[in-house]
């Protein structure tokens, strides 16, 4: 169920980024990922108390990697996304694999309205850059929002765990190791793209974001000080 927006509300299907929205695009998006494996993300709900009767909700979707894997743990998984390339490619993925607690919703962190009893847990990965700043802190506060007391975010995304000073050093460092074929995964270009017009911000802005929202962290993990990975609580 999508929420009818206010005017002033960020149109998010515009900053999903137009290759998001082809289907050809879609086709190769897990095997210019990497194939991510969604296990550790599975695996952290379930260490934090999230059990086999629980519903789950995937923010940003994508393909589905993390919502199918999760179908098979879980009773309910909501997969949401803006695109509707993606979803359809979800929905095939379900559908081939005889997912059936998976339910497809084309929405955004901004415009998703939950159904029934608040959620277990909320997964999403690499989706919230997508939005500026002030529309982060909208976004988690709507997230708790969705979420039981005790309720589990499992987070992961691009977020920059240095000091404005070291960007250079850092982010040319991170560009010395991209892919050469943009098939085969981000090349210079693409990450000179992100930095251009996507909106990934510092650990030291985020992180009170979530606490704000009625978060706590409890765990908060960083590989290469550029990709954080954030279990957090929601507080009673």
């Amino acid at each position: 169920m999508t929420a009818t927006p206010e005017p002033w509300t960020l149109d998010e299907l515009a900053h999903a980024g137009p290759e998001h929205l082809d289907a050809a695009f879609v086709a190769g998006f897990d095997r210019k990922q990497g194939y991510p494996d969604p296990a550790p993300d599975v695996d952290a709900l379930r260490r934090h108390g999230v059990g086999r009767d629980a519903a789950v909700v995937d923010l940003g979707a994508g393909t589905g990697r993390f919502a199918l894997a999760a179908a098979r743990r879980f009773a309910r998984v909501v997969a949401v996304d803006v695109s509707p390339a993606m979803l359809d490619h979800l929905r095939a993925r379900a559908a081939e694999e005889g997912a059936a607690n998976v339910e497809c919703v084309r929405a955004g962190f901004l415009g998703y309205e939950h159904t029934g009893p608040p959620a277990d847990a909320v997964h999403t990965r690499h989706a919230l850059h997508q939005l500026p700043d002030f529309w982060k802190a909208v976004a988690l506060d709507r997230v708790a929002r969705v979420l039981r007391s005790g309720g589990v975010l499992r987070l992961r995304d691009l977020v920059f765990d240095f000091r404005p000073g070291e960007a250079g050093e850092v982010l040319e460092a991170w560009m010395a190791n991209a892919a050469d074929d943009p098939r085969l995964g981000y090349t210079r270009r693409d990450y000179a793209e992100h930095l251009r017009t996507e909106h990934s911000t510092f650990r030291w802005l985020l992180e009170p974001m979530l606490e704000a929202a009625g978060f706590e962290i409890v765990e908060a993990e960083y590989q290469d000080r550029l990709f954080g990975t954030y279990t957090c609580l929601r507080r009673p």
